[in-house]
């Protein structure tokens, strides 16, 4: 199969592609502090054909003797995204190719493609490697027992991935992950939501995982909060924290509900911040 070319970065000796798993559908109703006619508005603005459209990227990390993925995708659960592993393919990545996982977080649309209906793992030669506080938080049956109808799902969903990779799972406090590699903890969206920091040759880019899941509305709007988040204010205060640190270094970034092109810049602009894409490095 020829490959195809998918929006790519370098950061000194890593490469970084940004692999689409598809979208997942997420109503406006679901954003706090914003009315869904204002949301609606920023997201036609910025030509968004489909406002309610979120889309799921996952990154391919080459560098160091290494092929790292970021996140898994939602493998098609609840009809969302489910493109990985065809997009893999077309890019030229083998599965047996991916030696380590890195997971930002446990969400549904994050780790669903790291297993296939069966319950068996997609990457037979990966280790698992999640912020210790996330693997706890999704294990723990006290969490379990709280939770919603709706999110009673997604620790059945966690749990079947921290099970079928349990012999290869590595957790983390803080710190490097990998050589070049350093996890960044970004609370408030999940537990143990983490950010990952790739550091080569004075160049960098982070992976923020999901700081936005509509980055037009929420990057204007650093306040709007999202029902997916487990701790709202606290979601705010580090998606507004963050953006004013890559804006003020001019840090490259990548993030999971991006768009399709994978890579981005902040920029300040007065009181507030607008998103750039960056195309090919």
């Amino acid at each position: 199969m020829s490959t195809i070319t998918f929006p790519s970065q370098r950061a000194g000796d890593f490469t970084i592609t940004a692999i689409s798993d598809g979208y997942l559908t997420a109503s406006l109703d679901f954003l706090s502090n914003i009315d869904p006619s204002e949301a609606s508005r920023i997201q036609s603005d910025a030509g968004q054909k489909e406002p309610s459209a979120v889309h799921i990227n996952c990154y391919v990390v080459r560098g160091a003797g290494r092929t790292i993925l970021i996140d898994g995708g939602a493998g098609g659960i609840k009809q969302w995204g489910g493109r990985l592993r065809t997009n893999l393919s077309l890019a030229g990545v083998e599965l047996s190719e991916i030696d380590t996982i890195l997971l930002t977080h446990a969400h549904p649309d994050h780790v669903g493609g790291l297993v296939d209906a069966a319950g068996q793992i997609t990457f037979p030669n990966a280790e698992l490697v999640a912020h210790h506080r996330e693997v706890e938080f999704w294990q723990d049956d006290g969490n379990l027992s709280r939770a919603s109808e709706r999110a009673r799902g997604n620790f059945l969903i966690a749990r079947q991935v921290f099970d079928g990779y349990r012999d290869k799972l590595r957790t983390f406090d803080e710190g490097e992950v990998l050589p070049g590699i350093r996890a960044m903890p970004l609370p408030g969206h999940t537990d143990g939501h983490s950010g990952y920091l790739l550091e080569s040759r004075d160049q960098s880019l982070l992976v923020w995982g999901d700081i936005v899941h509509f980055p037009h509305i929420q990057i204007e709007r650093p306040d709007v909060s999202i029902a997916f988040d487990q701790d709202p204010s606290l979601a705010v205060t580090t998606r507004s924290r963050l953006l004013d640190l890559v804006s003020s270094e001019r840090l490259l970034i990548a993030g999971m509900h991006l768009g399709e092109l994978g890579f981005a810049r902040i920029k300040r602009t007065g009181g507030s911040y607008g998103l750039l894409y960056e195309t090919e490095a």
